[in-house]
This record gives C-alpha cells, structure tokens and sequence, in this order.
C-alpha cells in the first residue's frame, strides 16, 4: 500500500472504528469541556456542526454558546466548494442537507471566526483526517486567508492516531478537545 489515497482510505477505517468504540460507551455530558473552552471566546461567531453516524456531539456547548453571539452550522454548497455556515439556534427548524447532516430551515449565512470541528482521526500535532471531500481544508484555508479563524477539533480520545497521512492542502488544528483533555497547537 503505497498510493497516498489507499493509505487514506486504511486509516480512515481504522479511525472509523475506533470511533465507533468510543461513542458505544461514551458518557453523558461530553461537551462539558468544549462549553469550558468556548466560554473564553464568548460573542465571537462560531460554527459547530449537527453530529453525524457516531461523531462526538458539540449541540450542548452550542446552544450555550448561541446565548452570547452567533452559532452557525456548515451547509454544503457543492464538491470542490468551501462550506457556507448558516446561523443555528438550539429552538431553530432544520431541514435534511447533504450527507445527513441536518441545517437549518432557513439560510441565513456568516462567516464565523472559531470553527468546531468534526473528525476521523487526529494526531498530537494538530492533524486531522475528515472524510475526504476537502470540505473544512477549503474552507479554513479560505477563511484564514481573511483573518485569524480558530479550528477547534472535537474528538474522542480513542480517535488519536499516530502518522496520520497528511498532505500540504490540509489545514491543522488549532486546538483540539476531547472527554478528557484540551491540546493546543
């Protein structure tokens, strides 16, 4: 296995299932510490993301969030485009969007300048393997290009993984947050 696409393809996999574990037996209350972290950054528009198949789930920390400045969700605009954030609220009316993810009813776009994002597999320095559409690369690297924007990723701990295949075009991490630790890059 040596084209970088497989060795994509085996390690999201591996991160797949190792997530998977994770959220079988996960706790209550896993956003407690993503709320702690945004706390420091209140007013300041955000986007979180509405959990798909067995990601970690940032609603909580959002809907406290939303209480002191925009919270946004990503909306797919198409392959190869950057993502567009919509405005959410925990009360708002949502609709089905691509891949399952649902967004609201109604778009009302922004651009926010802290990014939660979801994951695959994460390294201790910040890497991050998605899903493979580029999506959060694009957009990050668009964003960033304008002002300083804040990707926190939200993991388990079982989605850790050591050399990860990672390429020029991928944007790291910030800050990434797990049920049981903060690390920041």
């Amino acid at each position: 296995m040596t084209d970088l696409t497989d060795i994509k393809a085996q390690a999201r996999k591996d991160g797949f299932a190792r997530r998977k574990a994770a959220f079988d037996t996960r706790l209550p209350g896993m956003a407690g510490r993503l709320s702690e972290i945004l706390a420091g950054y209140r007013g300041v528009p955000l986007s979180g993301y509405m959990p798909i198949r067995t990601e970690i789930d940032p609603i909580a920390a959002m809907a406290e969030a939303s209480a002191y400045g925009p919270v946004g969700v990503p909306v797919i605009q198409a392959a190869g485009q950057p993502l567009k954030f919509s405005t959410w609220s925990p009360e708002g009316v949502l609709k089905d969007g691509p891949f399952g993810a649902k967004v609201p009813e109604v778009d009302d776009f922004f651009e926010p300048e802290i990014l939660i994002v979801p994951m695959v597999a994460f390294d201790r320095t910040g890497g991050r393997l998605g899903y493979g559409g580029g999506f959060y690369d694009r957009t990050l690297e668009g964003l960033r290009a304008k002002r300083a924007t804040l990707a926190i990723g939200f993991a388990f701990d079982a989605q850790e993984a050591d050399g990860l295949p990672l390429e020029p075009t991928d944007q790291p991490l910030d800050m990434l947050v797990t049920e049981s630790r903060v690390l920041t890059f």
